[in-house]
Formats: structure tokens, sequence, C-alpha cells
């Protein structure tokens, strides 16, 4: 099983955080992976408007529950799951097609996310990522489940 990439895109659909972990997947150029970032988002945009049923609305005080696009796209060599958050940042997980639980996996790269990037007073929304402490915490994470 084993864990190949990670991005992070901004709400707007800026690339703000890369990262490869295993040689798995051909490389491609930071260039690529600014494209790659805008093209997800904008097909992310319009799968979430062609959902056909939209959820009922949630008891008062109660969030609505989020229309989600694109989660999930499989090829016969890879996986890729997105995981959209509240504030529209979205984390897409590059993996092994028999990796299990990436759903849990992803959250806790959330989780890591929102402990060591967002909890950091010098980092800027919307800004590429460069927290040293959240890429130590991310690598060795994803150490540790490449390693299973």
């Amino acid at each position: 099983m084993t864990v190949f990439a990670l991005i992070v895109i901004n709400k707007a659909g800026g690339l703000i955080y890369n990262k490869n972990f295993h040689d798995g997947l051909n490389k491609i150029s930071t260039n690529d992976y600014l494209v790659l970032a805008g093209t997800f988002h904008g097909v992310h945009a319009i799968t979430a408007r062609l959902t056909p049923i939209r959820p009922p609305a949630p008891p008062a005080g109660l969030r609505p529950e989020q229309v989600s696009g694109l989660e999930v796209l499989e090829t016969e060599n890879f996986r890729m799951q997105c995981f959209n958050t509240l504030t529209g940042v979205k984390f897409l997980l590059f993996t092994d097609t028999t990796q299990t639980n990436v759903d849990v996996t992803i959250r806790k790269v959330y989780d890591l996310y929102a402990d060591y990037v967002m909890k950091n007073p010098f980092y800027s929304l919307e800004m590429p990522i460069r927290c040293e402490m959240f890429d130590r915490k991310l690598q060795s994470y994803v150490r540790e489940i490449n390693n299973r």
C-alpha cells in the first residue's frame, strides 16, 4: 500500500502545496502541477453543480451539508481522492489502487494541516505552505503508511 503524492489547492484554485512521497508516479513539472490544480478546481466546481439532488435543509442551528463534486478518480495505476474542507481548500491524495481507508488517511492529513499550518502565526491564508513542522509530521505519517 502506497501514498504517492499530496496536492493542496486553495479555494481560488491555486496550488499551495505539493509533495511527492514515492516514485510510483511519473514526474511532472511545477507548471504541470499548477495546471493540474486549476483544472481539478474547475472540474470539481462543475461536478458539484451537476449534483442532481440537493440534501434536505438541516434543522435550525445546524450547518447545511456541503454539496460535493468530484471525490474519487481511479485508474488502473493509481487513485486520486479529494477532501474538500468547509473553507474550500481541497486536498488531493494520490495512492495506489489497493490502498485502504484513504478517507481516514486524508482526514489525518487535514488534521496535520489544521494543527501545523493554520495555527502557525506566520502563515498567510491562500499562500503557498512553507511550514517545516508540517512537512516533517506529514513525511513521518506517510512513511508510516508506506512501510506497512
